[in-house]
């Protein structure tokens, strides 16, 4: 080496190489910890139930669901009217990926006007659900939730309006793509996808741009890509404001999603964007049952 670079070759291994060896050994620590650990970014359920329909006084069944693999699920049915307990139709609704069904109360009385029932479940690990969540558990938790409306309450499927919530979208989308023949007599009368990502790593990817998280990701919870296949009306809702999946996830999926479709833009977060535009929530909701 010649003199003139020795210099250099000595700041380089006294200054320069320390640095680096950190940032490499932080990125695969990293990457380390996110793989390990994207069980509990995916999932954030809560066993607190901290209210349920009577509190708001709504009347509702108390219902306990059995997967195929055998795990008991929690569930709530609240009637559209006490002389017509399936009214309009059925809501059949995936929560999102934190709390449980006691966190989506307020939605209640918003269907309830609308004349519609509703059909709440808790996925595995949920509330009072036993078990422990993963996406083929979720796919077996709605999968139960169908069975029970359609064989066990013998509910038309053509009055099951399939409703998913920022990643009970994902979920949603599962059932309605298994359930969406529309020349088919099992076909659900409807979806609905509100607040939901494209794909869990399409989010992801904008969440940690500088990790190979396609590689790194176990999970799929794939809408966009089911969308295609699905022959019902599909309606997305989705906030211009929403901080957590943002409005391009929306637009993708009803870009990708068959007519007849609708898209309903609201304002405000990601959790109360449908409280903060009510009114938008509530008309578009209606308007797109009227045309089920």
């Amino acid at each position: 080496m010649s003199q003139n670079l020795q210099p250099v070759f000595q700041i380089f291994q006294k200054f320069l190489l320390p640095v680096i060896r950190v940032l490499i050994f932080t990125y695969i620590g990293l990457t380390i910890v996110l793989y390990v650990g994207q069980s509990n970014l995916v999932f954030m359920p809560s066993k607190d139930v901290l209210e349920t329909p009577a509190n708001i006084g709504l009347k509702f069944e108390d219902i306990l669901l059995t997967a195929k693999d055998n795990v008991n699920l929690s569930a709530w049915f609240v009637p559209a009217k006490d002389n017509d307990p399936i009214g309009k139709g059925v809501i059949l609704f995936c929560h999102g990926n934190g709390g449980n069904i006691s966190n989506r109360v307020s939605y209640l009385p918003i269907f309830q006007d609308l004349g519609l029932s509703t059909f709440l479940f808790d996925y595995r690990g949920y509330g009072k659900s036993e078990g422990n969540p993963s996406e083929e558990g979720t796919y077996a938790d709605i999968e139960a939730a169908w069975q029970y409306l359609t064989q066990e309450r013998k509910i038309s499927p053509k009055k099951i309006i399939i409703y998913g919530e920022s990643l009970g979208g994902a979920i949603a989308s599962y059932i309605a793509q298994a359930n969406s023949q529309p020349d088919s007599k099992n076909s659900a009368a409807g979806l609905i996808l509100a607040s939901t990502f494209t794909s869990i790593s399409d989010r992801a990817s904008e969440l940690y741009p500088f990790l190979p998280i396609r590689l790194l990701s176990r999970f799929s919870y794939n809408s966009v890509e089911r969308l295609p296949n699905i022959k019902i009306p599909v309606l997305i809702i989705h906030s211009i404001d929403d901080e957590i999946i943002p409005f391009q996830h929306g637009e993708r999926n009803f870009q990708v999603a068959n007519a007849p479709k609708r898209l309903i833009k609201l304002r405000g977060d990601h959790n109360s964007g449908f409280l903060d535009s009510l009114e938008t929530y509530r008309t578009g909701i209606n308007k797109f049952i009227q045309g089920l």
